[in-house]
């Protein structure tokens, strides 16, 4: 399955490293100018900061509800990170 979607904030970029620092002790990390993956073993989550926008996407080979359920991971752990709370609208593919 495929999740991806927005949160409008202009502090992407330390959001997603603060959540990058969070989870390297967990999973296997890749950083890169452009992007950070969260390596999980059956997930991989994908944070792309942007200018207004952080871009969240999550590749699995989860069933949908589960996936639900790790979405809903991903955002709790972003809303700590950030100290907010975003609303986000989920866009699933299978």
């Amino acid at each position: 399955m495929y999740s991806q979607t927005q949160l409008v904030t202009t502090e992407a970029a330390r959001i997603a490293k603060r959540l990058f620092n969070h989870w390297k002790h967990k999973f296997e990390v890749v950083e890169t100018e452009q992007h950070f993956q969260i390596l999980m073993p059956t997930a991989t989550v994908t944070l792309i900061p942007q200018d207004n926008t952080l871009d969240v996407s999550i590749q699995s080979q989860l069933e949908p509800a589960e996936q639900t359920r790790l979405e809903g991971v991903v955002i709790d752990h972003l809303n700590r990170m950030a100290q907010q709370e975003f609303q986000v609208t989920w866009q699933q593919q299978a």
